[in-house]
């Protein structure tokens, strides 16, 4: 990392410890020759500070600290949009398993990043299209899954899945979710699915609650094309990406789904490998 002398912070809001945190943090900052560009939710914990739009953060940044659980840290990843800028994540929220720094560990775990002693993960993204009457309306990149399901007073859908061209299966169900390894541990882990090891070139097909209790999770290649064909009446499917964004479909869309030319670029622990986190947030027994 180039040395560091302008960092942004997106923070969740209504956090109470963030009223203090947020100050501190900024003066510790400040100290060491480094100003900060703000979010709207950062600077409501700070007084006289100027708020920047999320999306906008990022511009000119060395770094992009995330203060809060893995929601926001989807929302930061969405606003870097691609760039190679590495995202600080400190657990502000619940469960978090991409927000694995601590609060009581943040400015040691800074200042060993801005040493450049800092381990980085790379996570790859999915690409998600929406495709209607033959053209591309709309383009998404999730960090943990893309989601179709049944909007709120719908019955169960029907989808049709192909991975490759090749015909997988006709799902009658809530819904489908395609997982990334990093996805993996969040809605698809809920909906009965595999957990991926975050390095293995795969995605998960996952459906939601399906009719034929063989459907079962599927795992493809990362590298492959999914293809999943909407045959619920207009509006009563909903694509939901990361959680956090999307829009209804219309019977006989098609959602294709591939390998993102984009990554995100997570600072993580030096000590804390993956299993680590399993045991701590899944309460595994210890050995």
């Amino acid at each position: 990392m180039n040395k560091t002398t302008q960092i942004g912070i997106v923070s969740k809001p209504g956090v109470a410890a963030a009223y203090e945190l947020v100050p501190e943090l900024l003066a510790w900052l400040a100290a060491r020759g480094i100003t900060a560009r703000c979010d709207e939710s950062t600077a409501a914990y700070a007084p006289g500070v100027t708020a920047i739009a999320r999306d906008e953060v990022p511009d000119g940044t060395q770094m992009v600290i995330v203060l809060g659980g893995d929601g926001t840290l989807l929302s930061a990843a969405r606003a870097v949009k691609g760039r190679e800028i590495p995202l600080f994540p400190v657990n502000l929220g619940g469960l978090g398993f991409l927000t694995a720094i601590t609060v009581e560990e943040i400015y040691v775990e800074l200042a060993r990043a801005l040493n450049g002693e800092q381990r980085i993960g790379t996570r790859r993204m999915l690409a998600c299209e929406v495709h209607r009457e033959g053209q591309a309306i709309s383009t998404y990149h999730a960090l943990n899954d893309v989601v179709i399901t049944k909007a709120a007073l719908a019955r169960m859908i029907d989808l049709e899945a192909r991975v490759d061209r090749h015909f997988v299966c006709r799902y009658k169900a809530d819904g489908l979710i395609v997982a990334t390894p990093t996805g993996s541990t969040a809605y698809s882990l809920s909906a009965g699915g595999p957990i991926i090891f975050p390095t293995v070139e795969a995605l998960a097909l996952t459906p939601i609650c399906p009719h034929m209790l063989t459907n079962r999770p599927v795992i493809v290649p990362a590298s492959s094309e999914v293809n999943l064909a909407n045959l619920a009446e207009d509006n009563d499917a909903w694509l939901t990406i990361d959680g956090q964004v999307g829009e209804p479909l219309k019977k006989g869309d098609h959602v294709l789904c591939r390998r993102s030319d984009h990554a995100v670029h997570l600072i993580r622990p030096p000590k804390l490998l993956f299993f680590d986190v399993l045991r701590e947030k899944l309460k595994w027994g210890e050995r």
